[in-house]
């Protein structure tokens, strides 16, 4: 369980602290946004496959927790969490590594980012946070908790980031948009278009939910149906 540990840690301190401090502008200024780009790929590969490892040849210890309802919470938040993830992949997306907002679009958000600007990071989380609540052992809450701590964190941490550097554009999207889903929505700041997100990406979503149901227990041990 040590190394589940240390390699939970890593991860998220990884992409926090080279990406979400002064050692990114260092980094870049001395070997170049390519290079910085290739080697946070690499240390993020690293850290991802560990984390991988150390979690498969964990060992099982309860936790207090563990019910039928949290168990089938995955059925129930793995859709809308593909769905996030599709939609943020799919299109444009200011959040995303290389883009910006444009502070002279008169629609700084459209699609999913009406609803959230980091529809991805939000995709992320309610995955992890799905399999951390069906999972009701020590080495589910380090490993899905470590992806649920950097998604959201890692997502505030990144407006900060970007708010800094490009704050004309940034201003406006943070503006029209909302971190929490559906709050610049409930707020009037935003409305909710569905035809921007589309039934496509619904069905995209879908297809790889069934997909997953149906592989789950060749790619993880787990059957998920049946």
């Amino acid at each position: 369980m040590q190394n589940l540990l240390i390699a939970a840690l890593f991860f998220v301190g990884t992409h926090v602290g080279i990406s979400s401090t002064s050692l990114r502008g260092q980094l870049i200024e001395r070997v170049g946004t390519g290079a910085y780009r290739g080697l946070y790929s690499l240390v993020s590969l690293v850290a991802v496959v560990w984390l991988i490892t150390a979690f498969r040849h964990a060992p099982y210890v309860p936790l207090p927790y563990g019910n039928a309802f949290l168990r089938h919470l995955p059925h129930l938040l793995l859709l809308p969490a593909l769905l996030l993830a599709v939609a943020a992949l799919s299109g444009p997306n200011p959040t995303a590594v290389g883009q910006d907002p444009d502070p002279d679009t008169p629609e700084p958000a459209r699609g999913m980012l009406r609803v959230t600007r980091h529809p991805l990071m939000w995709g992320i989380a309610l995955w992890a946070f799905a399999h951390l609540a069906a999972n009701a052992e020590v080495a589910a809450l380090l490993f899905f908790g470590a992806f649920l701590v950097l998604s959201l964190l890692g997502a505030w941490l990144q407006e900060q980031r970007r708010s800094r550097e490009n704050p004309p554009g940034w201003g406006v999207f943070l503006q029209a948009t909302s971190f929490v889903p559906f709050a610049a929505i409930w707020e009037g700041r935003n409305r909710f278009v569905w035809r921007e997100i589309g039934w496509g990406r619904l069905a995209v979503a879908l297809g790889l939910y069934v997909l997953l149901a149906y592989l789950h227990p060749w790619l993880f041990g787990v059957a998920v149906v049946g």
